[in-house]
């Protein structure tokens, strides 16, 4: 019996970790202005690489190579920066970094939507430092980033794109499966991402259109 439920707790735990890794927040990141930029450019592929890229590189890629190499350095646990104290660097350098594709995107007349996105990204990224450094909270940064993903999607592509939602729910069972958050860290990181980067997308988006 001891190694039947042995086998299936492994199981389960190599399954939490494909969803951790394959829907890590940076894939999100990368993806989500490109699939923005491809549908608000009208499918120019030209365009929708220009702006696409300067969020996902700036907003994604950036981030995760400084994380990667702080990480090997042994600057903090791991790529995920499973530590709460040890997030305050990485989420800054990720807010500055991005901060300064918004700066791009605005300086070359980037499609407001692309705009809106990444002020909505980066109103996350500041309710975030300020759970996590003034409330001592560890918010799960991969149910914030995949909210925020889906909900966002779903509006710009359309509802067919609630097929997302399963995936959604996978990589928040997985942080709490790992034991990297509990279901009250993933349930406010989901909430954060829907709600305050939803609200900014839209309420900018309505602001500048």
């Amino acid at each position: 019996m001891s190694s039947t439920v042995s086998r299936s707790r492994g199981g389960r735990r190599r399954f939490a970790r494909v969803a951790t890794e394959v829907l890590a927040p940076w894939v999100w990141a990368l993806g989500l202005p490109l699939v923005v930029a491809w549908q608000v450019t009208g499918h120019r592929a030209g365009a929708a690489l220009l702006w696409g890229l300067v969020v996902g590189v700036t907003g994604s890629l950036i981030p995760m190579a400084v994380i990667v190499r702080g990480a090997r350095r042994g600057k903090w646990d791991s790529h995920h920066v499973a530590n709460r104290a040890g997030r305050l660097v990485p989420l800054a350098f990720c807010f500055a970094s991005l901060a300064a594709g918004f700066v791009i995107l605005i300086a070359g007349g980037a499609p407001p939507e692309m705009v809106a996105l990444t002020a909505a990204e980066l109103a996350c990224l500041v309710v975030a430092l300020a759970i996590t450094s003034a409330l001592k909270f560890k918010i799960s940064i991969h149910a914030v980033v995949a909210a925020g993903a889906t909900v966002m999607l779903v509006w710009v592509c359309g509802p067919w794109l609630l097929l997302l939602v399963p995936f959604l729910a996978w990589v928040c069972w997985s942080r709490v499966e790992l034991a990297a958050h509990t279901a009250a860290q993933v349930v406010s990181g989901a909430l954060l991402g829907a709600v305050v980067g939803g609200a900014v997308y839209f309420g900018l988006l309505a602001a500048i259109s």
